[in-house]
């Protein structure tokens, strides 16, 4: 490449050798933190602007529920909007105070039930009401009762799926110290429907079987032996002990206290005693241990915590050890694990969630 006095040019592909990427996204940055910055101080500048106008010429602030429909003008009505729900924050928190102080003086104090979405569920006949004795009778001759009976301890037998990950393992890690008398075996080749004949052979109670994608852990099966039956759950938000700020450690050799939250329909009492199926029920109070499992709009939490309390013995907090992650029941299945011959007794599906106020556990 020459120029017209003969001039040697450097060539297109050399141009684009000698850019550098680095610096045109740093420079895009420190733009858009200055642009960022630039317009925060310019939005605090009109607010007071506005404010000091309002103040000079003696107006109020407008009421909740005003409507601005009648001003064309974009800017003013996002404006005067803002101003409104200023005013009702303001309110919201003097009200708050006033409780409050009437609180310390002594006074009584109505307080209003908040409106959720759990408080609002569909009326479902499966749901069981306090001491429903022939609920307790067919829980009495399930397949858990040996071991709500004292008779068969728990002994859980963990593994993955083919070729799993590092990540996988640091969960396992951490796994094995939360549920007693856990031993992991590898997959290997090994299929899943074989694995459970023979781990109910060799005394085992329950078997839990780890799947990943792309190096992030999708779901787990649970499969109670001998008899079954197998759920499928979901798997997300995982976050490692490590990861957790302020985390504890725990002794693993204390059996920890189990928590149910919320398990109310023949479906969720069912698999609650699944659940509970996989610790012991002579909890060790030494080891100040507690697992949670806690439903919420079919949203199974599961979080591990260890009871801290204070030298004097007045006050106790909860430190998490971890790992902690949700689960979301995708189908129960009557039996050990069976994919081609298996009889469902529930599952999930997307047009089955007709409604947010409807929930099946």
């Amino acid at each position: 490449w020459l120029d017209l006095a003969g001039n040697l040019l450097a060539s297109p592909q050399h141009k684009k050798a000698s850019h550098r990427p680095t610096l045109g996204k740093m420079v895009k940055k420190a733009r858009k933190r200055e642009n960022k910055k630039l317009a925060i101080s310019q939005a605090v500048k009109i607010s007071k602007r506005l404010q000091t106008n309002r103040d000079l010429h003696d107006l109020k602030a407008p009421l909740p529920g005003t409507s601005f429909s009648h001003i064309k003008n974009k800017m003013k009505r996002s404006q005067m909007v803002q101003l409104m729900k200023k005013e009702q924050k303001k309110q919201k928190s003097k009200a708050r105070r006033a409780k409050q102080e009437a609180e310390a003086r002594g006074e009584e104090v109505i307080r209003q039930e908040p409106r959720t979405v759990d408080k609002m569920r569909e009326p479902d006949e499966t749901i069981v009401p306090p001491e429903d004795s022939e609920v307790e009778d067919d829980e009495a001759l399930d397949e858990f009762d040996k071991y709500f009976s004292g008779d068969t301890p728990p002994k859980i037998l963990v593994t993955t799926q083919k070729h799993p990950s590092s990540k996988c393992f640091d969960f396992l890690k951490e796994l094995v110290h939360v549920l007693p008398n856990t031993f992991y075996y590898p997959r290997k080749d090994f299929p899943f429907k074989k694995m459970c004949e023979v781990a109910a052979g060799r005394g085992f109670t329950d078997i839990l079987l780890f799947h990943e994608k792309s190096k992030v852990i999708q779901g787990v099966y649970i499969c109670h032996l001998p008899k079954g039956p197998t759920s499928y759950w979901r798997l997300t938000r995982l976050k490692m002990g490590q990861e957790i700020k302020g985390g504890a450690t725990c002794n693993a050799s204390h059996n920890p206290e189990l928590i149910l939250n919320n398990f109310v329909t023949r479906l969720g009492r069912r698999i609650g005693r699944q659940l509970a199926a996989l610790f012991p029920q002579k909890p060790d109070f030494v080891g100040r241990r507690s697992v949670t499992f806690h439903n919420q709009r079919d949203f199974v939490f599961f979080r591990h915590y260890r009871y801290n309390f204070k030298d004097d013995g007045t006050k106790c907090k909860l430190q998490e050890i971890g790992p902690r992650f949700t689960l979301k029941l995708r189908y129960l299945q009557h039996g050990t694990f069976d994919s081609k011959a298996g009889e469902y007794e529930y599952i999930w599906r997307p047009d089955s969630q007709t409604s947010r106020k409807k929930f099946f556990v």
